[in-house]
């Protein structure tokens, strides 16, 4: 994607599509603000035009992600991704003593593909009997559309609050962290400054530079020893840190699993490949890098800061497991045996292990979802040098040969 290397992503530029078109009365409220109060910050652009009540792009009633709306995450190419999770989810219950309530708490549920796969999965183990799931949105309505999805497959009675309290089990962010409204700045004549949203004379929302608006977007490159080269522009999340500490708040013990496309301080501010940030746009499966154009009808995602996401967890008393790829997440999981067992099954289809196997693909793919950034991060871990590794940091992908010079 840059970003997300969505699953069936077209990577040629985006062309107009009159049927997207904008949130008309988001963007005169957006243009209400610049005018009474200046400039506005990117990130504050970019909460609004995702998460604003009336018009933000996560608040529609329409398709979002998903084959017919505007990108595909892992859980909607196929159940397969969800119930390999189901063994890490599994694994850490057992590493916990199996206790009687176990929650797994996903944020950005969406309409709960990835719920439906996990509870069906372990339907199958021990686990099913305790487990208990928490589906955590922005719009209640998706809340409801997972509600009727999960009743239809049988498996309504996991559904629970997420406000019944503290819980042992897994937090679980799956391409979440990369939706955060992120800062813009822009390294001009050895100064910092900020990329703000403007209103031109016609209207049309431009951009403009201003002082920073926070003295933590300096501390942050500060503190993960970066330096700008002149005219690099970077995008810096600032929301991660509080998203972080909120979303860990209820976990008693277990785990913060967190899987995005990100790298890196060292790697996302590169001067050279990273010269022009991160941040992008997703419109009907294709990608482009304008920002303001379909306001509301569009996604905006940047990369996710793996350094960042470290210190965060840190911060709040979170221990690092350790960090993989997708890829080496999936087969350490046993996603190669589960997709074997399928093909062996007497009642799969042809047509159902060739959409398996492709999704499968898609999956494990190093230059699309696979190179995917795993994280997890625990709370009350048992020390137990006995125990088996976790599933997911079981299985490491050979390092490809180096090209001779």
């Amino acid at each position: 994607m840059s970003r997300r290397l969505r699953a069936d992503l077209d990577h040629r530029p985006s062309v107009e599509q009159p049927d997207v078109g904008q949130d008309d009365a988001l963007l005169e409220r957006i243009r209400t603000e610049i005018r009474r109060d200046g400039p506005m910050p990117f990130a504050r652009f970019m909460d609004l035009a995702l998460y604003d009540p009336a018009g933000g792009y996560y608040r529609s009633p329409e398709a979002r992600p998903g084959r017919g709306g505007d990108f595909l995450t892992a859980p909607e190419l196929d159940p397969i991704f969800g119930a390999s999770l189901a063994v890490a989810v599994a694994d850490v219950w057992d590493r916990l003593g199996r206790p009687d309530r176990f929650v797994v708490r996903e944020h950005g549920s969406g309409d709960g593909a990835l719920a439906e796969a996990i509870l069906s999965a372990a339907g199958s183990m021990p686990l099913g009997v305790a487990l208990r799931y928490q589906a955590v949105e922005v719009d209640p309505r998706r809340v409801e559309r997972l509600r009727e999805r999960l009743a239809a497959a049988g498996l309504a009675d996991h559904l629970e609050s997420p406000d019944a309290g503290p819980f042992d089990g897994v937090v679980l962010g799956n391409e979440i962290l990369d939706a955060l409204p992120v800062h813009r700045v822009r390294q001009r004549a050895g100064r910092l400054r900020e990329v703000a949203v403007a209103v031109a004379a016609d209207g049309s929302l431009v951009e403009t530079e201003i002082e920073p608006s926070s003295p933590a977007l300096a501390a942050r490159l500060v503190a993960e020893g970066i330096t700008l080269v002149d005219g690099q522009t970077a995008d810096i999340c600032l929301a991660l840190d509080d998203w972080i500490e909120a979303a860990s708040a209820p976990l008693r013990r277990g785990l913060l699993l967190l899987i995005d496309y990100g790298a890196p301080a060292s790697e996302l501010y590169d001067p050279i490949r990273r010269r022009d940030g991160t941040l992008r746009a997703y419109v009907r499966h294709r990608v482009h890098d304008d920002p303001y154009r379909h306001v509301g009808r569009q996604d905006l995602t940047a990369h996710v800061d793996v350094t960042a996401v470290e210190r965060a967890a840190a911060s709040v008393g979170l221990t690092s497991l350790g960090s993989t790829t997708q890829a080496e997440a999936l087969m350490g999981l046993g996603i190669e045996q589960r997709l074997r067992a399928i093909q062996a099954d007497p009642t799969t289809t042809i047509e159902r292990y060739t959409v398996l196997r492709s999704a499968l693909m898609r999956l494990l793919d190093p230059a699309a979802m696979g190179r995917f950034v795993v994280m997890a991060f625990a709370r009350d871990w048992p020390d137990d040098a006995e125990a088996p590794p976790l599933g997911l940091f079981a299985y490491r992908l050979p390092e490809r040969p180096r090209r001779r010079p």
